[in-house]
């Protein structure tokens, strides 16, 4: 079943009340949260349409059935592909951070692990994570992944800190389930997703074992409750607001405080060995959902620059185009990451389909890096009055209203209301909250740049190139180019 919009916020607003925004207690219908809601309405209003049929949709490899893409497993390099192009679809279509890619490269995760660690310990958690999935896409459930601990002291492992809750671990094994304690943090879209798919964060040793953990449970279960963060933007209430002024994000402290887990949603138990896997697994599926959704941000952003020196009246001048170039490097290298993330992935012995590693991370440490740089092109073709410009009202009413029509205006060929709006949305696209969280996401958002490091470093054929080198220097007579006959991409499925 493909829910509607309307059937996602029935099942949503009689969840129990378990959010709290500024120490109160309040329910999924706060006003605050709505900025959120309306991104994820925008992801299954793209299923309900036949335009974007095959791309926003999927046929379940679990019960052959059409299923909303977030949900599915994917199959082929196709799959990947078209995953990355739906991110960068919806996320231009909300401004920014689609919100469903944390759910969709968990299941992918758990998917993979859990049959890896059945294949390595006779265990049954595939069969219990396929049985999950089944109800999930029955239910055309929307998840969202809890994966990073607060982590307390960072010089100490999971097992050695002074409060266990650091990090979410197990505090009791029962024969029906398990009770959990800990804190998840900067869980994007947690106060509004259906389900918590929580994984580990990092890589254990055997005194780890009771943080090597993962599971699912509803968003409104006994004993969790989701500290919340929304960020919005000013003028989001008024009814001519413009389109970017609907969507905004919220993100939560989950405080898993005893709360009891059924065991046919446990999907690992002290396999602390697979731990880093586990943790890996979404990290480099995340990072390549972000070569479709980092692309459509450098969208968004060179739009905006290229408006801002419209309305400034430079948008001929040499050097501007050349800085409007520097978006297109980066929305499209990146871009082109994802591809031959996908092209050059591999299939799993789940059967799920993989992307590349070492195309995936380093597509999401390009856009890492040069997030402040695009913003810094915005901030010099727009100038300073993304800070300064008076306040909407002071363009409608009192005794410089008109005074105001005439200031805002540069570049003639434009009307004051048209200038108005394009400077508004300088502002929040450059110096809102919400351009706030999307620098700071930029860096850190499916985890920190050093994990891209560390993951280049695991994955990468450093030993080819110094091979490459030693041949080049005449130290060698042979060269062995094992590592390019590896290059061999995987088309299953392109023509989909």
């Amino acid at each position: 079943m493909l829910r509607t919009k309307e059937k996602y916020h029935e099942d949503l607003f009689a969840m129990r009340s378990n959010i709290y925004i500024g120490g109160e207690c309040v329910g999924r219908d706060d006003p605050r949260l709505r900025p959120g809601i309306n991104v994820l309405d925008v992801t299954f209003d793209l299923a309900q349409d036949p335009e974007w049929k095959g791309v926003a949709t999927a046929i379940s490899p679990v019960t052959g059935k059409e299923i909303n893409r977030w949900a599915h497993l994917p199959q082929n390099p196709h799959d990947l592909i078209t995953k990355q192009k739906l991110i960068r679809l919806g996320a231009r279509r909300v401004g920014g951070c689609i919100q469903r890619c944390m759910g969709h490269d968990a299941i992918n995760a758990l998917a993979i692990c859990t049959r890896e660690m059945d294949d390595a310990n006779g265990t049954d958690y595939h069969r219990r994570f396929l049985d999950y999935l089944t109800m999930y896409h029955d239910k055309d459930l929307d998840g969202c992944c809890a994966q990073t601990d607060s982590k307390g002291d960072r010089m100490k492992r999971p097992s050695e800190q002074e409060d266990p809750d650091a990090y979410l671990h197990v505090v009791e094994e029962r024969d029906d389930g398990i009770v959990v304690s800990g804190f998840k943090m900067s869980i994007t879209q947690a106060a509004y997703a259906d389900e918590i798919i929580a994984l580990p964060t990092r890589a254990m040793m055997e005194s780890d074992r009771d943080y090597a953990v993962a599971f699912a449970i509803p968003g409104d279960a006994e004993g969790l409750s989701l500290i919340t963060r929304p960020v919005w933007l000013r003028g989001n209430d008024k009814k001519d607001a413009p389109p970017f002024c609907k969507y905004g994000v919220s993100d939560c402290i989950v405080y898993f405080d005893k709360v009891f887990v059924p065991k046919a949603r446990v999907f690992m138990c002290g396999e602390w060995q697979f731990g880093r896997r586990l943790a890996m697994l979404f990290a480099d599926s995340h990072r390549h959902s972000y070569s479709g959704c980092k692309p459509a941000v450098s969208d968004i952003l060179c739009g905006t620059a290229s408006l801002a020196a419209e309305a400034n009246n430079v948008a001929r001048a040499s050097h501007i185009k050349e800085k409007l170039s520097e978006f297109a490097g980066a929305a499209e290298l990146a871009f082109a990451a994802g591809v031959a993330a996908a092209v050059y992935g591999e299939k799993t012995a789940s059967g799920v389909f993989f992307p590349n590693a070492i195309y995936a991370n380093v597509g999401r440490r390009l856009t890492g890096e040069l997030i402040y740089h695009e913003y810094n092109i915005l901030t010099e073709i727009a100038g300073g009055i993304a800070v300064t410009m008076p306040f909407d009202e002071d363009f409608e009413k009192g005794d410089h209203a008109a005074a105001m029509q005439r200031f805002i205006v540069r570049n003639p060929g434009l009307s004051s209301e048209e200038s108005l709006k394009i400077w508004q949305l300088v502002e929040n696209i450059g110096v809102s909250s919400m351009a706030a969280w999307y620098k700071i996401a930029g860096v850190h958002g499916g985890g920190s740049p050093i994990m891209e490091t560390i993951a280049l470093n695991i994955g990468y054929d450093f030993k080819d190139k110094k091979q490459l080198a030693r041949y080049l220097a005449g130290i060698d007579n042979e060269l062995d180019d094992a590592a390019m006959r590896k290059m061999e991409p995987k088309l299953g499925g392109m023509d989909s």
